[in-house]
């Protein structure tokens, strides 16, 4: 069975940072592309960062040169490290994996920046 858990979440002040995990556990980690979303009350869920089995990474336009994702396939973990945060990144933050065709998602860690 896949699973995912996310870790790392909290409270920051806006201009801090964090760094979220994911364990991924249930599937040969090194094969998949991982991802990680957010959604914030009220609005729809958005895509953030995603990167590839072999590495590449890809980022929304609203958090390019802020965010940067990573793997250590040895750990079967995927980062976010989250820099200059905005009050408008606050969210609950998912990783998600595409496993047989469909998306499965960790339980989420609540991310809030505020003073």
């Amino acid at each position: 069975q896949v699973q995912l858990v996310e870790s790392g979440g909290g409270l920051v002040q806006p201009g801090g940072s964090l760094t979220l995990s994911c364990v991924v556990s249930g599937i040969s980690f090194r094969n998949y592309a991982i991802g990680w979303d957010r959604q914030a009350p009220g609005s729809e869920t958005e895509l953030v960062a995603g990167i590839s089995s072999g590495g590449t990474a890809n980022y929304a336009d609203s958090v390019k040169g802020r965010f940067t994702i990573s793997r250590d396939n040895d750990k079967n973990t995927v980062y976010l490290q989250m820099n200059s945060l905005k009050p408008e990144d606050t969210a609950v933050y998912r990783c998600n994996v595409r496993w047989r065709g469909s998306p499965v998602w960790g339980q989420g860690t609540q991310v809030t920046v505020s003073s």
